[in-house]
This record gives C-alpha cells, sequence and structure tokens, in this order.
C-alpha cells in the first residue's frame, strides 16, 4: 500500500494501478498543518481528509490513527469518525502519548494492558464487522523484540484483526515475528529509518500480508518542489522545468475535468 497524504495522491496511486492504500500519519499532518509528526494533528482534522481521500478513490484506504487520540472512550469515537470517513480500517500503536514517529528514538510505550483496553474498545466500537482494526506495536526499540511479540498475542487476544510491529531492525526480526504471531501482519517500509530495505516480495515471503511506503512519494514530492523553488528564483523562470512537470492535459485527465464539464451541460439542459 503506497503512502498518500491526500485526495489527488490517492488519484494518481489508484492510477498507477495498486489495490488499497495508506493514509499516512506523518504526510498528513506534515503537509496540512507543517508540523513535525508528533501528535499535533486532531482526530477531526485526520477524518476529514480521510472523507477527501475516500470520495477520491475506489481503493480501499488504511489510516493511520496514532494512538487513538486519547484512552479507551477517545478510541472508541475515532473508530466510529474513521468509519463515518469512509475507511476501510486504521491502526492504533501502544506509545506514549505525545507519540514520536516510529523509527526515532526516545519512544516510550504504554503497559500492554492499556494497549488491549483500546483494542478491545476499537473492536466493540465499529459497526461494520470487515473495517480493520490494526494494532501496532513499538516495544521492540524500547524493550526488545521479545516484548512486542508477547505484546502482539495480547493485542489479538483482545481482539485485533491485524498486526503491524514497527521499526523491527533485521530481516530475521521480521522472520521470527511471524513465525510466533499467528495473524495478518502489517510491514512498515520507511526510508531513513530502522528496517533495512526489502521489497513487497520479501516481505510476502516471510508472511506479511501488507505492507505500506508512508512517505515513499512525500519525500520525492518534497525534494522535486525544493529543486523547483530554487530553480525559479535562480532563473526567474521555469522553462527548465518543463520536462520534469504533469502537463495541463494529464493533469485533466486525471481530475476527470471533461466529466464535470459534461455534467455541467447536462444540468443546463445542453
Amino acid at each position: 500500500m503506497p503512502g498518500v497524504f491526500n485526495a489527488i495522491t490517492a488519484q494518481l496511486a489508484e492510477q498507477a494501478g495498486f489495490d488499497a492504500l495508506y493514509l499516512s500519519g506523518a504526510g498528513v499532518t506534515n503537509s496540512l498543518t507543517g508540523f513535525p509528526d508528533i501528535a499535533l494533528l486532531t482526530l477531526t482534522e485526520m477524518a476529514q481528509q480521510a472523507r477527501y481521500v475516500t470520495q477520491a478513490t475506489s481503493l480501499p484506504v488504511i489510516a493511520d490513527a496514532d494512538t487513538g487520540y486519547g484512552e479507551a472512550l477517545n478510541v472508541a469515537r475515532t473508530v466510529r469518525e474513521m468509519e463515518l470517513a469512509g475507511l476501510a480500517g486504521i491502526h492504533l500503536e501502544d506509545q506514549v502519548a505525545p507519540k514520536r514517529c516510529g523509527h526515532l528514538e526516545g519512544k516510550q510505550v504504554i503497559p500492554a494492558e492499556e494497549m488491549v483496553k483500546k483494542v478491545r474498545a476499537a473492536v466493540r466500537a465499529r459497526n461494520d464487522p470487515d473495517f480493520l482494526v490494526i494494532a501496532r506495536t513499538d516495544a521492540r526499540a524500547v524493550n526488545g523484540l521479545e516484548d512486542a511479540i508477547t505484546r502482539a498475542l495480547y493485542y489479538l487476544e483482545a481482539g485485533a484483526d491485524a498486526i503491524f510491529p514497527e521499526a523491527l531492525r533485521a530481516p530475521e526480526e521480521f522472520e521470527e515475528f511471524a513465525r510466533r504471531v499467528p495473524a495478518p501482519l502489517l510491514a512498515n517500509m520507511t526510508e531513513f529509518g530502522q528496517t533495512p530495505y526489502l521489497s513487497a516480495q520479501d516481505f510476502a515471503r516471510m508472511g506479511y500480508a501488507m505492507v505500506i511506503f508512508p512517505m515513499t512519494a512525500f519525500r520525492v514530492m518534497m525534494k522535486a518542489a525544493e529543486e523547483a523553488y530554487a530553480e525559479l528564483k535562480r532563473a526567474g523562470t521555469q522553462t527548465a522545468l518543463l520536462h520534469r512537470m504533469q502537463t495541463r492535459q494529464e493533469l485533466y485527465t486525471l481530475l476527470r475535468y471533461a466529466e464535470y464539464e459534461r455534467l455541467d451541460q447536462e444540468a443546463a439542459g445542453h
């Protein structure tokens, strides 16, 4: 599942042929607010962005729901809001709030029993039994792999549909986790983090059902924009950048511009 952070990147990813999408909490936070990914985005902001995304694509979308935006009762509301936003599921993490990026040092995790309460609340709050509740554990970086595996088993027992072990550090760790945790598993293949670069096929062979690339497109787009602004400031013209641009027609095709024009004409009786 490629990471998207707004409606138009979701449309691009669907056009590329993916079967499902991941709404990145970091991508939404960074792009929408300019804030770092340290739980400064609110539930209502994330749910609104999710609505834009799910209305723009026909694909199922899984979203980052951080720590559930609070305790067990907050988690229950989070599930209801995310369901209403049209998502196919969310993942909840066992970090202390305010959370940190999963691949940075200095993380802390809540006691496993507190996360169990959140998972139970999430499962009970959903109206659609197909809405995925994915439990993420950040315990590997804090207490080690053994604690991450133990927590995963607790979260499964509490009703989680899938498990997301964050920031494992070697293929052998992913293999060990998959061997001992009998559940659909999600792997995070982010850049510049703790996890070595592995392909979706590598993860599949190790037993992982889902792989997210949460910030790949975001980072490529940011670098391209950085270079474009620098060139525009230097040269005072965009002509050297034209070959790197999506054309006006390509954008209009993606947005189905002609379809909207046709609908407007039909409404006018033409």
